[in-house]
């Protein structure tokens, strides 16, 4: 029961990955044959992400009201009429109307997925789906080159990538009876194979009775401290994928391709990096992987940073940063029962999805006009500032709930 419904939500997490580099793959040919500006890409996924951090927002009261699987299954439906709506759309006020339910959808599913997978599997387990993802976010642009090569041109691509959301969505629904007897047996027992942190916070699941006002969940001591070390890290993942490659050619002049195959092993780090601590979870535990994964993130800058002619420690930084950002996100997660309760898990992950989607929104064209004002040379220090305020939030957290499931009440 447990592993059926695990492989379920393994597949969710491939799909939830598909859609999120269709735009970003299929906008050279998409503003072309809708007649906007390059420039107009930014006004969708900001409509994305506002929905998104919207209904992350919503899905605390949502989820405890339908439950988790049937959350799941209605956003990953929405989605998918969203992505259908892409495919059939041939003007820019169009896409920006699809766009809507598209946010809305993923973050209801995102934030009721993260809960889920923290309350009831171990820490490998969030890692590995989190590389799942990557899988998703790796194939969508070869399905997006594929449809612009063979003649389906760019609605086509939004149509396969819808058609497997709604594969998806029926399976969803048909799995919706597994997702509450896996609470029934959690509520009874521990999670199998979960981590100490898990145990002492997330093992009971009977406690998930009851909304949980948004302003009493950011009093709880400590949940400021975690939203800021979230939108920390997302902010400087969404920086360093954007700007990295743009900083390799103007600043450290590695050659134009050589820095797009790099900038792509940024995001690759991150999935691989994600699949090898899946291994080690559960014996270091979330807080070591997230000091650690700051660490490399840190280390990694100050490689990029280093005034050296050659350009090869620069590139290895880059690498490495990737790698360090791997376990930092699922650990984060799943840290989430342990440090402040299952009952108040589902209000504090849909917070931070809020938080993410924020960081990951603002930060990039933050960091452009200030680029653009002091020069590109500045974004190893602007990734440092990001990851000395994760991991001083990070450890300020730790040092307030010393004990992982202290406040499970």
């Amino acid at each position: 029961m447990y592993s059926l419904l695990l492989a379920i939500i393994y597949v969710a997490f491939i799909s939830l990955g598909l859609p999120d580099s269709l735009v970003g793959a299929g906008w050279p040919a998409m503003h072309e044959d809708l007649g906007v500006p390059v420039a107009f890409a930014g006004f969708i996924t900001m409509i994305i992400a506002s929905g998104t951090i919207v209904s992350s927002l919503a899905s605390e009261r949502v989820t405890r009201r339908f439950g988790a699987g049937t959350v799941t299954a209605v956003s990953v439906g929405i989605t998918a009429t969203a992505l259908l709506g892409f495919s059939v759309s041939d003007s820019f006020w169009m896409l920006c109307l699809w766009a809507v339910p598209y946010g809305l959808g993923a973050g209801a599913v995102d934030a009721a997925l993260n809960n889920y997978v923290a309350l009831h599997y171990a820490a490998r387990h969030m890692n590995w789906l989190h590389s799942f993802w990557g899988v998703g976010a790796s194939i969508s642009p070869f399905i997006m080159s594929y449809a612009l090569t063979s003649g389906l041109e760019w609605t086509g691509a939004y149509r396969i990538v819808g058609l497997v959301q709604v594969v998806l969505t029926a399976a969803l629904l048909f799995s919706i009876p597994l997702w509450g007897k896996v609470d029934r047996v959690g509520a009874r027992r521990s999670v199998p194979g979960a981590s100490t942190e898990q145990e002492t916070g997330a093992g009971a699941t009977g406690e998930e009775t009851g909304h949980v006002p948004l302003g009493k969940v950011l009093r709880l001591p400590g949940v400021v401290l975690i939203l800021a070390a979230f939108c920390a890290y997302c902010a400087l993942e969404s920086t360093a994928i954007l700007w990295s490659a743009t900083y390799l050619v103007t600043d450290r002049g590695v050659a134009a391709g050589t820095a797009a195959a790099f900038a792509s092993l940024f995001l690759l780090g991150i999935t691989a990096g994600r699949f090898l601590a899946g291994f080690v979870a559960d014996r270091f535990g979330d807080r070591h992987l997230i000091r650690g994964g700051f660490a490399a993130v840190g280390l990694g800058a100050v490689l990029m940073a280093l005034p050296l002619e050659t350009t090869t420690l620069a590139l290895a930084g880059l690498v490495i940063a990737g790698l360090g950002s791997a376990p930092i996100y699922p650990a984060i997660i799943h840290s989430t029962p342990g440090n402040f309760g299952a009952r108040n898990s589902q209000a504090i992950i849909g917070i931070q999805m809020a938080a993410a989607y924020t960081g990951s929104t603002l930060a990039p064209p933050l960091f452009g006009a200030l680029s653009a004002a002091v020069g590109m040379w500045i974004l190893p220090v602007f990734l440092l500032a990001l990851v000395a305020l994760g991991l001083v939030s990070s450890e300020r957290l730790n040092r307030l709930i010393p004990h992982p499931g202290a406040q499970a009440s």
